[in-house]
């Protein structure tokens, strides 16, 4: 990525509609109600061959005090500070009001590279608002129209002589990426390294729960720096945001979620999507940090959070916020223990972190249990050792006979990582109760240290490869060749 582009402006002008425009995916929340948007949300941006960061902000707002209003404020002024360029959007269709007016004052008082963009200039309705943005003397403005793609020749052209500017610039942040290795150098990396975080390919990390159980605080403590928007109100995050850091030497990339409430509780449409995007954020995470408040721990939205998140196959941590508060630690700890086995069995053996992320304590082990849980997730078994463990586990405990069918287990394979998966091949595999499987799957965790990790088991039966499974239909010797011949051709 060459330079930065940061989107601002009033709010309900647009700037949402063309972040999602440029970036081609639907990734910041759009509704017709102003200020959605009140985190600054990076994206990938490609507008034909340019390819550059693109932030998108809250809207700007005359408020200066330490409401939530006047603090979105102060995060998209960082935001212009940080970015290369700003594209500052007014509405064609409404025409130049004061609000605009004081911003564009504000954006030449920062000495801020500006960019004019005119929105919904569609047909002859922006006519008068594109005549009227000259007034503001910002330069010549562009015509835009973020909802049908209007005008995306135009910007460009205004932003190619900007690409070639920071161009050397980029190449010189570049990571050092594909390094040649030798064979030998090959066969240990994919031993022990291949799975590990890049500049490239970094760690991938999304922190879901309950609202206001510190979740941003928790992410601005990781990278060191005030980026998400806080404060003492719950449900200020609304969109997915992903923050790139580098954590303890880590490459990392986190997911800040909104706060996940119960379903009957949300009746706000806005609050709908908000979930409905931490969700998603969840879905493209490795690790997931599943953030409780110690105050009010394993309620049962947060079983529900960790079950979604084991559901989706993602290594899960369980982080237990706000610990500088507590009194009585060595009691709490021992009655999280309980609970956490007791509620969540299904992740029996998961790492569980208490954490302050006001002071920043605990924040080295919560480092260590997410690397420790990405490589479980990572894990590779190899088939001989499966087998040999398979047949101690058959003679333990063999498995049942239902309705006089005795079941065989044959032999045992891992066909996946990321979250660990194996096949075992057996006889009636429809008759195998789920009991069984829990078995496999608890031994699996205890036998190969495979803590919380998801561990899935498939059973499978080896009856469709065998083509004389059914030859007493097919007549003659000669009828049944033909048909084997027929299937080889």
């Amino acid at each position: 990525m060459t330079f930065t582009l940061a989107v601002v402006g009033r709010p309900n002008v647009g700037k949402s509609t063309l972040f999602n425009r440029l970036v081609g995916k639907k990734l910041a929340l759009v509704d017709d109600q102003p200020g959605v948007t009140r985190d600054l949300r990076e994206g990938d941006a490609r507008l034909f061959d340019l390819r550059f960061t693109v932030i998108d902000t809250a809207g700007l707002e005359e408020v200066t005090d330490d409401s939530l209003q006047g603090r979105m404020r102060r995060l998209t002024e960082r935001a212009v500070e940080l970015a290369d360029v700003c594209l500052f959007l007014i509405d064609g269709r409404v025409g130049v009001t004061p609000s605009d007016e004081v911003f564009a004052d504000i954006l030449r008082r920062k000495n801020a590279r500006v960019i004019l963009g005119v929105n919904k200039a569609e047909g002859k309705a922006g006519d008068a608002g594109a005549l009227e943005a000259f007034s503001l003397g910002l330069g010549e403005p562009v015509r835009l129209s973020a909802e049908h793609g209007e005008g995306m020749e135009d910007l460009y052209h205004i932003l190619r002589p900007v690409s070639e500017e920071f161009e050397e610039r980029a190449v010189q942040d570049a990571p050092i990426v594909d390094v040649d290795v030798s064979e030998d150098e090959a066969e240990l990396e994919a031993d022990e390294d291949a799975h590990k975080p890049t500049a490239r390919h970094p760690l991938q990390i999304a922190v879901i729960g309950r609202p206001n159980a510190g979740k941003s605080t928790l992410i601005n403590k990781i990278i060191g720096e005030d980026r998400l928007l806080t404060g003492p109100e719950a449900g200020i995050t609304r969109d997915a945001i992903s923050v790139r850091s580098e954590w303890m030497g880590t490459p990392t990339r986190i997911f800040d979620t909104a706060g996940m409430r119960k379903k009957a509780k949300v009746v706000d449409k806005v609050e709908k999507l908000s979930v409905a995007d931490g969700l998603r954020a969840v879905r493209f995470a490795e690790v997931v940090v599943v953030l409780l408040d110690v105050e009010i721990p394993f309620e049962q939205q947060d079983l529900r959070i960790a079950d979604f998140a084991e559901t989706e196959g993602r290594a899960v941590v369980v982080a237990v916020n706000k610990w500088d508060l507590e009194g009585e630690k060595q009691e709490k700890l021992a009655e999280l223990k309980e609970m956490f086995d007791r509620l969540l069995p299904q992740l029996r053996g998961a790492p569980l972190v208490t954490v302050s992320a006001k002071t920043g304590r605990g924040l080295d082990r919560l480092h260590a249990a997410i690397l420790k849980a990405h490589d479980v997730w990572n894990r590779r078994i190899t088939t001989a050792r499966l087998n040999s463990w398979l047949g101690a586990m058959t003679e333990a405990h063999p498995p049942p006979a239902p309705g006089g069918k005795r079941i065989k287990l044959r032999y045992m394979t891992q066909v996946k990582t990321r979250p660990p998966g194996f096949v075992v091949m057996c006889s009636h595999p429809d008759l195998m109760p789920e009991s069984y499987r829990r078995y496999l799957v608890n031994g699996l965790r205890d036998h190969f240290d495979m803590p919380g990790t998801p561990i899935r088991v498939t059973f499978r039966g080896q009856g469709d490869k065998n083509p004389y499974r059914d030859k007493k239909n097919w007549g003659t010797p000669s009828r049944l060749r033909k048909h084997l011949d027929k299937k080889k051709d």
